[in-house]
């Protein structure tokens, strides 16, 4: 019998001799910290890193000529299908036009019409990253309730924001393990509790002192974790009866309808963001607020007096980034692309759901709109710190590195995978047998 170690090996020798083109080109990044632009890229399970050529709606080609059926779709910026024709044309008129002018064009007020129709919240504010996003909307409420502290999740990710890299060791807040360049203890301004538990929530706001909790409305960054049955409606309640502003993250969960998850689940949030995917893949974020909040904004804004706010970047809000969200407002999110994306991923899950029966695998799999996640664990954990018990990092490895050589591409944290309107169920069938093959070779 082969062990695991021993399968691990081997899969990476297949894919040494399948890569060569990247293996020469990694051999010659030394110029980049990491042998990549951004050290994320080498967080896949491969020796090396795939070097792409190119990519066209949900199929990633690389430079060994080797086509992959893509479920990362960037993790996320693509949601919607690489190198759409429609965004091409937007990016390449707005272009010719000009990029950068710190004004806005006729563009502007459209697509802020367009986000507060789709995503009921007042006013728009537009940032570079949803870690861009997410400090402004923080710093907004800190001011706003004049208190210092914020309460995340136990396993959440916001994003490159210093506040949220607080995790929960042996019950107690601590600055995250691997935190680089960390020079003050983020417990000191962040509560850090485990997601679903009501208690925790109630005892961490009653306290008066959380200016903002910062959530997902379904955790997706620690192994996708659901809300027990009212648990975003109790929050909701919380927070305003203890007068701390809520914040939704939906960078991610945005897969769940053309409102996102708050849309599609009637969830009245104070402040709203979503990244990655609203401008295709173009660096940008937007943030929302209720007319409640711009107005407590305004007050707090003539407060303060004239300065500069330390919030936004020269770059947010620029006309290719407004002309790429404008398009995918209008073109690409469109009810019947999630209509697909959603159907999809119901044909995934249940593919999915019957290799795990065949195969009597103490497995699982959790899924929101048009995201799945198949989890190494009999039953979905409900918070991280169930969900840690269960990261085997040799298993998700060689499960990974096994899909790559079978030419499918899944997100390379934990056991993601994605449906876009470009997605064919051919391609989820093929994602599907190599799961069913994995099991089976690993259960032999």
């Amino acid at each position: 019998m082969t062990d695991l170690k021993t399968f691990l090996s081997q899969q990476r020798a297949i894919f040494t001799v399948a890569h060569p083109k990247s293996q020469a080109l990694a051999g010659k990044a030394s110029a980049w910290r990491s042998g990549v632009p951004m050290h994320w890229m080498r967080d896949w399970a491969t020796p090396f890193p795939i070097y792409v050529q190119s990519a066209k709606q949900a199929t990633l080609t690389d430079v060994d000529g080797h086509a992959y059926d893509d479920f990362c779709l960037g993790d996320t910026p693509s949601m919607f299908g690489h190198a759409r024709l429609e965004l091409v044309a937007a990016i390449a008129k707005q272009a010719g036009e000009g990029v950068g002018f710190m004004l806005p064009t006729p563009l502007a007020n459209e697509v802020g019409d367009l986000l507060r129709e789709r995503f009921h919240m007042a006013q728009w504010q537009v940032a570079t990253t949803a870690s861009d996003a997410n400090r402004a909307v923080i710093r907004w409420a800190r001011a706003l309730t004049k208190r210092d502290k914020i309460l995340v999740f136990d396993g959440c990710y916001h994003g490159m924001v210093d506040d949220c890299f607080v995790a929960l060791k042996d019950g107690v807040a601590s600055n995250k393990t691997g935190l680089i360049g960390q020079v003050i203890d983020q417990a000191r301004t962040t509560k850090v509790i485990p997601f679903n538990d009501v208690q925790a929530l109630a005892k961490a706001l009653s306290e008066g002192d959380v200016a903002a909790v910062l959530a997902e409305p379904v955790m997706t960054n620690c192994g996708m974790i659901q809300p027990i049955d009212g648990f975003n409606e109790t929050l909701r309640e919380l927070c305003t009866q203890y007068g701390s502003i809520l914040i939704l993250d939906e960078t991610h969960t945005l897969s769940s309808g053309p409102s996102g998850y708050a849309g599609a689940h009637n969830l009245k949030p104070d402040m709203f963001v979503v990244g990655k995917a609203i401008a295709g893949g173009i660096p940008a974020a937007v943030w929302g607020v209720t007319s409640e909040i711009a107005a407590r904004m305004d007050a707090a804004q003539q407060e303060i007096g004239a300065g500069q706010s330390g919030i936004g970047t020269t770059l947010s809000g620029n006309a290719l980034v407004i002309a790429a969200i404008k398009t995918m407002l209008t073109e690409v999110m469109t009810p019947t692309a999630y209509d697909y994306m959603l159907k999809g991923a119901t044909y995934l899950v249940e593919g999915l759901r019957t290799v795990i029966a065949h195969h009597k695998l103490p497995w699982c799999v959790v899924h929101v709109g048009a995201r799945a996640e198949l989890i190494f664990a009999p039953e979905a954990p409900q918070n991280a710190e169930a969900m840690r018990d269960h990261l085997d990092h040799d298993l998700l490895e060689a499960f990974h590195l096994y899909l790559i050589n079978r030419g499918v591409l899944i997100a390379p944290f934990h056991n993601m995978m994605l449906i876009s309107p470009q997605t064919g169920f051919d391609a989820i069938d093929r994602l599907v047998a190599a799961v069913d093959a994995f099991s089976q070779e690993l259960n032999s």
